[in-house]
């Protein structure tokens, strides 16, 4: 038995050293482009208000791609750890995204699923990560330049609901 949780150990070790290459890889923009801090404001609000309109008091992040917070906005009543959970939303789509060639962090929780439960285990539990919908990647061909990580509604899909509306309406203030 030993033997076994050794090999599993230095493989769950091997896995994680070999992504952990690639992410700062994946999180330089290609092309240049980024988020321009006007379409970042309107997808921020519109997440919020879209939320607002189902019930839901939230706050919405959208980061670079980097995962530096760009804006955060907090709802009227959203309540303080929505902060937290918008951030680590916004920066899964961001970091991870790219490698797992995901646009949303519930894509990212269908990438977990087909891993051993250690790995994925040792994916989630990566410094500002989380396995939780409501973070939606904005994307410029297939290159993520930032992404809006929404908190605070009673479940994930809802917040990602919301973060899809405010993605679409920043793609359609950035088409004009």
């Amino acid at each position: 038995m030993r033997s076994y949780s050794l090999t599993a150990s230095a493989a769950v070790a091997a896995f994680i050293a070999l992504l952990s290459a690639a992410p700062a890889q994946a999180q330089v923009s290609i092309s240049g482009r980024t988020l321009p801090l006007s379409a970042a404001l309107i997808a921020a609000q519109t997440a919020v208000d879209t939320c607002k309109a189902n019930g839901y008091d939230v706050t919405a992040t959208v980061v670079d791609v980097s995962g530096t917070p760009q804006v955060v906005l907090r709802g009227d009543h959203a309540v303080i750890h929505t902060k937290d959970s918008s951030f680590r939303k916004a920066y899964t789509v961001v970091t991870m995204g790219p490698i797992f060639h995901v646009d949303t962090t519930s894509g990212f929780i269908g990438v977990l699923l087909k891993y051993p439960p250690l790995v994925a285990q040792s994916l989630a539990g990566t410094p500002n990560v989380t396995a939780l919908p409501g973070g939606v990647a904005f994307k410029v061909g297939e290159e993520t330049i930032a992404g809006l990580g929404v908190g605070g509604s009673p479940g994930g899909d809802k917040d990602e609901v919301c973060a899809q509306a405010g993605v679409a309406k920043a793609a359609e203030f950035l088409k004009k």
